[in-house]
């Protein structure tokens, strides 16, 4: 991969991030009965930063569960033999709860579909929305996302990379050339 350009910046994340907080109470009314489900794995420090903006903006934080999709998807004979299966971690309920999943990148729309199908196998919440930090377009499936960081139209053979301090050292959103 070569890399093309920084596209975020450790700050320019923490402004989406605090933005996407405020539509989220915005939309929802305030944090009552707000949960999120972080999509492992970057996921899951997004929608715990999400959680702690609302904090500080509301003062009551909404818990933060990490959901794994792994059994799920529909292309994992695709993407790995040996996929490595981890348990979802959510201690709350989410019964009628307006839950809020939590992606790095919505890209094609089927890791969403699959934690779709992964949360109603923990309840039936009063509904579910979806933010993503980049939408970088070429969706598969008719899925949006109802939050977004930022949109970034790329090409098929681009890559987005989403960094996160706790698995990647630094917090930032690069673009990649394949090949």
């Amino acid at each position: 991969m070569k890399f093309k350009a920084q596209l975020m910046s450790q700050e320019e994340m923490d402004r989406a991030l605090k933005r996407m907080a405020h539509q989220i109470l915005e939309k929802n009314d305030g944090a009552e009965g707000v949960v999120f489900l972080g999509i492992r794995r970057r996921g899951v420090p997004l929608a715990k930063k999400l959680s702690e903006n609302i904090r500080t903006i509301e003062g009551t934080e909404p818990p933060v569960g990490e959901l794994d999709i792994t059994l799920y998807r529909d292309d994992l004979s695709e993407i790995n033999q040996a996929a490595v299966i981890s348990e979802s971690k959510v201690d709350f309920s989410i019964e009628n709860k307006i839950v809020v999943l939590v992606d790095d990148v919505i890209y094609t729309g089927r890791t969403a579909r699959a934690a779709l199908d992964a949360c109603s196998q923990l309840g039936r919440a009063a509904r579910i929305q979806l933010a993503a930090l980049i939408d970088r377009g070429h969706r598969e499936l008719p899925i949006r996302a109802d939050y977004v960081g930022k949109n970034v139209p790329t090409s098929k053979d681009e890559i987005i990379s989403v960094m996160v301090e706790e698995f990647d050292g630094q917090t930032c959103v690069e673009l990649f050339q394949k090949g």
